[in-house]
């Protein structure tokens, strides 16, 4: 397993890594987010620039990325805008959606990017080796809404992420009983252990995948999701909490 550092933060290696989302409407309500969590124990943040009223207008993600930057810091901004289909807020065109990720890692603004990874394979490939010479690592993603795949399938995806060059694989899906969370646990375990050669991202949503968020240092997965405030998907805990819960698994 290769840890990914970013600004001084090792994903992939010790405790999760925890991670708050932005999921303000208005440039006032991000800023203001991203104030809020600089006073928690946050080791990366994200923006959620779907939920952005000017999302389709480059230059204002670029102006609210320019200020976001200077509020947070030294902490790793992770840039993502999730698609209606996978349970984000918007619908975008591709070839847009390639665009909008290329100029914010040209921007210098932000660490990283998630990349839905089923956006189709040639596509994703080109934006991660674009992103790539920007200096800026690559989250490849996949979000099941509806329910949870087999283990074998969960593995699959997160291989085939692998193949496709991101730095970090990451696959969230909803349980619809409690077996559905052992299914993605254990298939976290088995692509740790047997074929992921750098950091996995994986959680179980909604209360009956809770636990997913916690036992990552156990299973495998090296960054869990918190909320200050307003929680951007089912199941998210608060960021202090959520930090007592993964200290506690790691002393023991």
């Amino acid at each position: 397993m290769n840890p990914v550092i970013v600004r001084g933060v090792t994903i992939g290696k010790g405790i999760p890594k925890i991670c708050v989302p932005i999921v303000g409407v208005t440039k006032e309500q991000i800023l203001e987010e991203a104030k809020m969590i600089c006073k928690n124990p946050v080791d990366v943040v994200e923006w959620r620039v779907d939920w952005f009223e000017h999302v389709f207008t480059t230059e204002r993600v670029l102006e609210v990325l320019k200020e976001l930057r200077a509020v947070l810091g030294e902490r790793p901004l992770l840039f993502t805008f999730r698609t209606l289909k996978e349970g984000g807020e918007k619908k975008i065109e591709v070839e847009r959606y390639r665009d909008l990720n290329q100029r914010v890692a040209e921007s210098g603004f932000v660490d990283m990017v998630d990349v839905e990874a089923f956006t189709g394979d040639e596509i994703v490939k080109a934006l991660v080796k674009e992103l790539h010479v920007c200096k800026v690592k690559v989250i490849g993603s996949n979000h099941d809404f509806h329910g949870t795949p087999e283990k074998d399938e969960i593995v699959r995806r997160l291989r085939k992420m692998q193949e496709l060059g991101v730095d970090i694989t990451k696959i969230a899906v909803m349980p619809n009983n409690k077996k559905d969370v052992l299914i993605l646990l254990t298939a976290t375990e088995e692509m740790v252990r047997l074929y992921a050669d750098r950091p996995v991202i994986t959680m179980s949503m909604s209360g009956n995948g809770v636990i997913s968020r916690f036992c990552g240092e156990v299973f495998g997965s090296a960054l869990t999701f918190g909320a200050v405030g307003k929680a951007s998907a089912p199941g998210q805990m608060c960021v202090g909490e959520l930090q007592q819960v993964l200290q506690i698994l790691h002393r023991s």
